[in-house]
């Protein structure tokens, strides 16, 4: 994600002015924007062009004068001649933010798209870029969210003192949280007994004590943040503490609530910054104080993630927990590759597997397992990929089955290599840091290898 060349906050007008420049169609836009505010809004020009009979706004046909400005919030300029040239100075001089309209190098500040749900509000803002675009983000928004938003907002404002002297912190947002998201509670507000309902479940909260911790064992995927799923997605913001692994994309983390504690428990190859048991027993401790932690993983939490342990570890511990799966790192690799890892009449099986410290055993199953058609998936093989490659080889497999590799499967920065088992085995090309993912199989080269390197210089046969 990029960087903001501004900061999106809301600004307090009440009881101050919000002085417009300008007297034509652009002022008129801008005035009808504001005055859905509590502040008195004054318009200034000494050609009034435009209606604004039927706006709560108080019109000044004349020349701009600096007293114009006392009291004033923000200044808006939407009169290009020396009125306006005369209100920027003053403003400037005054130090009240500016905007002038359609000329975003000499703003202070831009006016969104707003969703008006008072005393919610919604901007959508493109500092000036895209106006048309945050006008189309905005339409699709409204049309998402309930009518009824601004007054659930103000029932939830008007339980703050006596939820505040019945619930501590955690308790507290979770009242909350199911009062703004209870059909039940939607329902009473609209038959005009919201104030009911909302202190029967906080009544409801306050008799059931601390709610018992829980830990969500969720898959991050291979590291794009838009391969999470929805599920994850709405319990990173339910947690109060995340948890997560070295390979989850910081804006995957940042999907969870802002005041979520984030604990890094990354482990990387030869920097392992906390143990496997040293991550059980700090999420069992998090379940046992009561809280709702996201355990969230690269991949999928089932497949090379060591989640049956974790899961060891908190059954004996009694604490509760849920499993949502992700996206592992093989299917992104087929994805980004269009490789069919089952086909018919060439691949019937796919079998993931990891060659970081394989036996021979087990390598003798692979080549069999490949000579028979079925795809493999190696993760963690990387560093000895060379010379498995030649020990699938040496029991039996062909030097001559398809080989595909994908580092950062998944993710825009990923690089494919392609070639056979053979070519594999030589070790010629060093491959790039990253995650990587090793396909053996014939399906490999049914799939769209176009804009990978060359293993070595010996031909990959496409069908």
């Amino acid at each position: 994600m990029g960087e903001l060349n501004t900061f999106p906050v809301s600004y307090k007008v009440q009881g101050q002015r919000i002085v417009i420049i300008g007297g034509g169609e652009e002022a008129l836009n801008k005035a009808r924007l504001v005055s859905k505010t509590t502040a008195l809004v004054v318009i200034v020009s000494r050609n009034i062009e435009a209606d604004f009979s039927e706006l709560p706004v108080t019109v000044l046909a004349r020349p701009f004068e600096d007293a114009d400005l006392v009291d004033a919030a923000l200044v808006f300029v939407a009169d290009h001649g020396p009125d306006g040239d005369a209100a920027k100075r003053a403003a400037r001089a005054r130090r009240i933010p500016l905007n002038v309209v359609d000329v975003p190098e000499e703003c202070d500040f831009y006016t969104p798209s707003i969703i008006d749900r008072a005393p919610v509000t919604i901007a959508v803002a493109t500092e000036g870029d895209a106006p048309v675009l945050a006008r189309l983000i905005r339409a699709r928004i409204e049309a998402a969210l309930s009518p009824n938003l601004g007054a659930l907002a103000k029932l939830a404002g008007s339980m703050r003192d006596k939820v505040a002297a019945l619930l501590p912190g955690t308790r507290a947002r979770r009242y909350y949280e199911e009062l703004v998201t209870s059909p039940e509670v939607e329902v009473a507000l609209l038959r005009g007994q919201g104030a009911v309902k909302a202190e029967s479940l906080l009544a409801q909260h306050g008799a059931e004590g601390d709610s018992p911790g829980v830990v969500w064992l969720i898959g991050a995927g291979p590291g794009a943040e838009d391969l999470l799923t929805l599920r994850a997605q709405r319990l990173l913001q339910e947690a109060d503490v995340i948890v997560h692994d070295h390979l989850v994309p910081a804006a995957a983390v940042e999907m969870g609530r802002r005041d979520a504690e984030r604990i890094l428990v990354g482990k990387q190859k030869g920097h392992h910054s906390f143990t496997q048991a040293e991550i059980n027993a700090l999420i069992v401790r998090l379940g046992k104080a009561g809280k709702r932690v996201a355990r969230l993983k690269g991949g999928d939490p089932m497949v090379f993630g060591r989640a049956g342990e974790e899961i060891d570890a908190l059954k004996a511990a009694g604490i509760a927990y849920h499993i949502v799966p992700g996206v592992t790192s093989a299917l992104a690799a087929a994805a980004d590759t269009a490789t069919p890892v089952t086909l018919r009449r060439i691949s019937t099986g796919f079998v993931l597997a990891t060659a970081h410290g394989a036996e021979s055993e087990e390598l003798k199953h692979w080549a069999a397992l490949a000579s028979t058609g079925l795809t493999l998936a190696l993760y963690m093989g990387k560093s000895v990929a060379g010379p498995t490659a030649a020990r699938l080889i040496a029991e039996g497999a062909s030097a001559n089955i398809p080989v595909g590799v994908v580092v950062r499967a998944g993710r825009k920065d990923r690089v494919l290599y392609r070639g056979t088992l053979g070519t594999l085995a030589s070790g010629t090309i060093e491959l790039e840091d990253g995650p990587a993912i090793i396909f053996v199989g014939e399906a490999i080269a049914h799939g769209d290898w176009s804009e990978a390197i060359e293993l070595a210089s010996s031909e990959f046969k496409v069908a």
